[in-house]
């Protein structure tokens, strides 16, 4: 009777110790200690959160109307609302400055002095401010370089060299975060294929110097970091339009308990250009052109304060924190243009402009890199033009489709053919989506669901960026 009574009494303790005191150091599936170099030294860190990048803002993801939200008076239909849910992401608060830019700049400077062009495809164009009856040749000189424009939004910059920026923050920010961590030391000294770079440095290919605290195995011994490790950032990167979009509307300050309480037809509430509340009544709430040659009113009354561009922090913020997501300068997203993108995207992270990618590897198996350190991939399929209705894009029965090799790419659409039977327009799979409207433009632009494009090699003086993270495990941000 007592032995039975032992066995209950062992057994339960068993069943509670297995069902309500699960250690993180043991694998759930084998039992088996994690960290244990008898075990084989298998790691594992389950208390791991999502540091907030340098500039970066939480923005909680959810559901929203995408797409328009007032009469489409310029008549182009292309921006039909859909319903559509967005993931919990991170966003810069404000647009990328001058100051931001000439850092980058810098970089690349002192780190490929041996090849210059480097830097030269990085520089933004200055012309983009000369106009023929117009004396903007200050603005030429002056504007990315002067210490009185460093907090304004960088412009000339096309949506190419705002996504190598993007690419080029991400390896800084997580060079840093190494270096903090004591994985890594400085390394001024860095040129030529030996640079810093998150893929290289995941990949054993950049021999820096080692810091005081580099991570351990099990047994001890010093050891590369993985990306399972958690210490590194994901990459930096122009934010889909859908994201952009759903950020630049804010609704979570309009929402309760699940329910909208009001639409927005601008990034701040009401259908007003100027601020209701009573501290700041009747100011302007972002940086536009208010009518034909009025762009900033009058002397002593300046309605938006901004001749041309405004300082990143300028205006209130919107519901999530996130300055200028109207007016001040146009924003380049990650999208490629299509006039019917909203009638064919997916209803879970909207985005057109895939183009999926590997690693190219030598004879050998190695992985290769370019002269400036960077790993090679090549494009593996290309779904910038999927259901876009193009005939170049589709499958034709009898159409020698097959053995083309550059059938699938959307050359052009929608405009009368020509002699030779093909179609010309703008609208091509580098044509790219910009937001947000600036201070040239008429208030129409500054609703988030407008949208007009650009080929991706373009620049202008009303059109910058900023850039956006994936936010990674639970959506909610606690």
């Amino acid at each position: 009777m007592l032995f039975g009574l032992a066995v209950l009494i062992a057994g339960c303790g068993l069943l509670g110790k297995g069902k309500g005191n699960k250690r993180s150091d043991v694998s759930h599936s084998t039992g088996w200690e994690f960290g244990d170099p008898d075990l084989g030294g298998f790691q594992s860190d389950d208390n791991y959160a999502q540091e907030t990048g340098p500039g970066l803002v939480f923005i909680q993801g959810g559901t929203f109307s995408m797409g328009r939200v007032e009469q489409d008076v310029m008549y182009d239909w292309n921006n039909v609302p859909k319903r559509v849910t967005v993931a919990s992401f991170y966003m810069d608060e404000t647009e990328v400055s001058n100051l931001d830019y000439r850092e980058y700049l810098f970089w690349l400077k002192r780190v490929y002095p041996a090849n210059p062009e480097k830097y030269m495809a990085a520089l933004p164009d200055t012309l983009v401010w000369r106009e023929e009856l117009a004396y903007n040749e200050p603005y030429v000189t002056n504007y990315l370089r002067h210490p009185a424009y460093g907090n304004y939004p960088v412009v000339g910059v096309s949506w190419k060299q705002a996504d190598t920026y993007s690419k080029w923050r991400t390896d800084r920010v997580n060079e840093k975060i190494l270096i903090k961590k004591g994985i890594i030391s400085p390394d001024n000294a860095q040129s030529g294929q030996n640079v810093f770079t998150t893929e290289s440095f995941l990949a054993g290919l950049y021999q820096g110097t080692e810091g005081k605290k580099p991570l351990k195995d099990a047994a001890g011994t010093g050891r590369r970091v993985r990306w399972e490790d958690g210490v590194l950032l994901p990459n930096y990167r122009l934010p889909t339009e859908a994201e952009w979009e759903y950020a630049a509307l804010g609704l979570v300050g309009n929402t309760e308990e699940e329910l909208l309480t009001d639409r927005k037809l601008y990034p701040w509430n009401g259908s007003y250009l100027r601020n209701s509340a009573k501290k700041n009544k009747g100011q302007m709430m972002a940086n536009f052109t208010r009518g034909r040659g009025d762009l900033m009113g009058m002397a002593g009354a300046l309605n938006d304060n901004a001749d041309i561009t405004a300082p990143v922090i300028s205006y209130q913020p919107n519901d999530f924190g996130l300055y200028c997501m109207a007016g001040n300068v146009n924003e380049w997203v990650y999208d490629v243009y299509r006039p019917l993108s909203p009638n064919d995207v997916a209803e879970f992270q909207p985005f057109r402009g895939n183009t999926f990618t590997k690693y190219r590897t030598d004879a050998e198996g190695k992985l290769v890199r370019d002269q400036y350190g960077e790993l090679v991939k090549d494009t593996i399929a290309d779904s910038r033009n999927f259901k876009d209705g193009d005939y170049r894009s589709q499958i034709i029965e009898g159409d020698d489709w097959n053995a083309q090799k550059d059938k699938s790419s959307t050359n052009s659409m929608y405009i009368q053919s020509n002699k030779d039977g093909q179609f010309s327009s703008m609208i091509t799979d580098n044509a790219r989506v910009y937001k947000g409207g600036s201070w040239k433009d008429r208030p129409y632009w500054l609703t988030p669901g407008t949208r007009r494009f650009k080929t991706e090699t373009e620049a202008a003086n009303d059109l910058g960026f900023r850039c956006a993270m994936t936010r990674v495990g639970s959506p909610d941000g606690f």
